[in-house]
């Protein structure tokens, strides 16, 4: 794989592709790097083993499709294959290409509808008998996470048994950037798995309470479930943040933010001193945090620990009714109540009733299951960057490379030859960044329908126009976690620059990966332009206890920064009172 940048052949058979849901963790597109060692591919390969695992179908369907492409890059943007989502909707007893749709995407503008690319082979009574095996045992019938906690453990046996980086050789540096292939492919397999489950779980929910006439119940009941690893940031954030109030250490943040790392690392007063431990510790523990953090070419909070300071330089203004904990207890009192009131409605029901108590236990223990996979993976993918960074930083310094991070232009078949002649690859490494650099100034299309369009006729951001939203507009979305309040829009388009973001605004962003997360909560609520029930904004809103609405259409360019807006994560409606 060299070509650049990556256009994958679309499939005939299962034409239709999306970029919801993959571009909320991949916003930006995949570095040669990463596609050719690291996240691409292992995850495209996981991915049919999970379908695999589920019953849907087996991998003679691959083979017979000889083209089928879960996870395609066009114009090096990944994007999921809807027609295999569909169809794993279609053998899924009690699923529906409908409810994954919604449960997996939420809104997607311009997609087909299912009727339009139905196959003859799609209802298969031997493989929807197979899922539904795997719905009764492995889904509804899943009692704990046992293989997700070994998992995870097998990581954290990787991360403390990590050598020195600096004082690897240039070969073992190669070595360990290819060396983890094993273990990804397994880990992004079951991830997926996990992801798959807790659709099914939220879908199943949805059901219920569909058929007691409460349907506004069913993110109620999955809300301050607890032990979602992507809210541990959060609460160690805050943590930093009380003690960031005050004393010598607010003073520091009071200087502002440019090169406040470096005055804490230098101070001997005993209360910084005490802070910055706390602050290391936190970045021991999460260094593989941040911004599109599956992409190794990325910043991590290890890497630029400015980034965890900026959003504690946010928090530290809220007060202590802000508490994730605070909020937490609100919602999982919320969740206790619903699920009395559901149990009521079905006394008498005995089969409604565990029925009732399967699918409420699924949805919980799966979308736990679906945030430890992916925290495990991001993980791991940051054993992949650190090498790489490296090898970066030294062939710069040898000016062979401009920067280090162009050392993520390399495709992993090249890391031999560069290593013997880096000379050789100067002009090409540079020259692929530069086209890489460039498409992200481009819109890749939302939907694709068989081969898209050339990169080069992708319309550019920075000459788009959105009409902007005016007082009493409406914008309707999909719900993410239930409640209404009203507040001033903080539109914030990078996470990499929290800093506008005050008290009691409400977030609106194009979309958001778990390194946002801490920035929901000195938020009054959460507005995505893309997302569904399923998407990382909507399950760490329900575990914070904000408002959230996701599939906002352009909310994130059409509405005002500083509009008063009203939030409604009940409807899915965002209207906006006064711009």
């Amino acid at each position: 794989m060299t070509q650049w940048p990556i256009y994958d052949d679309a499939s005939a058979v299962f034409p239709i592709y999306s970029r919801a849901n993959i571009g909320e963790i991949f916003p930006d597109p995949i570095s040669p790097l990463n596609a050719s060692t690291g996240f691409q591919a292992n995850l495209s390969p996981g991915w049919d083993d999970a379908f695999v695992a589920c019953g849907v179908w087996d991998h003679a369907t691959y083979d017979s499709a000889v083209q089928h492409n879960v996870l395609p890059a066009f114009g090096s943007y990944l994007y999921i294959n809807m027609s295999l989502m569909r169809l794993f909707g279609v053998r899924v007893p009690g699923m529906t290409p409908e409810a994954v749709d919604l449960q997996y995407f939420g809104d997607m503008p311009g997609i087909p509808s299912y009727e339009s690319e139905k196959r003859d082979f799609d209802e298969n009574p031997d493989f929807e008998a197979t899922a539904g095996q795997w719905l009764a045992e492995q889904v509804l019938g899943a009692k704990d996470l046992a293989a997700y906690d070994a998992d995870r453990r097998t990581v954290e046996d990787i991360r403390k048994n990590r050598p020195a980086i600096a004082d690897l050789g240039n070969q073992e540096l190669r070595e360990r950037i290819t060396s983890f292939n094993d273990v990804l492919r397994p880990l992004l397999s079951r991830h997926i798995e996990a992801s798959l489950k807790a659709g099914v779980g939220l879908g199943a929910v949805a059901q219920f309470t569909e058929a007691i006439g409460r349907p506004e119940l069913a993110l109620t009941l999955v809300a301050g479930i607890g032990d979602i690893d992507s809210t541990g940031p959060s609460t160690g954030m805050w943590a930093l943040s009380r003690l960031a109030r005050t004393g010598p250490v607010a003073a520091l943040f009071d200087e502002g933010q440019d090169g406040l790392v470096e005055r804490l690392r230098a101070s001997g007063d005993p209360e910084v001193v005490a802070f910055t431990r706390q602050l290391e510790e936190f970045l021991a523990a999460w260094d593989f945090r941040g911004p599109s953090e599956w992409e190794i070419r990325a910043k991590t909070w290890g890497v630029k620990p400015s980034l965890v300071l900026s959003t504690v330089d946010r928090m530290r203004q809220a007060d202590d009714t802000a508490s994730p904990a605070v909020k937490n207890a609100e919602r999982v009192e919320q969740r206790e109540a619903a699920s009395a009131g559901v149990r009521a409605a079905l006394a008498g029901n005995d089969e409604a009733l565990g029925q009732f108590e399967a699918v409420l236990h699924a949805a919980a223990l799966w979308l736990r299951g679906r945030e430890r996979g992916r925290t495990s993976c991001a993980m791991v993918m940051h054993e992949l960057r650190l090498p790489a960074l490296e090898l970066g930083r030294r062939f710069t310094a040898e000016g062979h490379l401009e920067r280090p991070e162009q050392i993520f232009m390399l495709f992993a078949g090249e890391l031999d030859a560069f290593l013997a002649d880096p000379a050789s690859f100067s002009s090409t490494l540079r020259d692929r960044e530069a086209a890489y650099l460039d498409l992200f100034d481009r819109e890749p299309p939302f939907v694709v329908v068989g081969q898209p369009e050339p990169v080069e006729n992708w319309p550019r951001r920075s000459a788009r126009e959105v009409q902007p939203a005016v007082a009493g507009e409406v914008i309707q979305g999909v719900p993410g976690c239930n409640g209404s309040t009203r507040g001033r829009a903080r539109v914030v388009t990078d996470a990499d620059d929290p800093s506008a973001l005050e008290p009691g605004e409400i977030l609106v962003a194009p979309l958001t990966d778990p390194s946002w997360t801490p920035l929901f909560v000195p938020a009054a609520a959460v507005v995505v332009d893309v997302g569904a029930p399923f998407s990382h904004a909507a399950i760490v809103s329900r575990e914070l206890g904000i408002p959230c609405v996701v599939s906002a259409t352009a909310a994130s360019a059409r509405i005002p920064d500083g509009a008063l807006i009203e939030v409604d994560g009940t409807t899915g409606t965002v209207t906006v009172l006064e711009v």
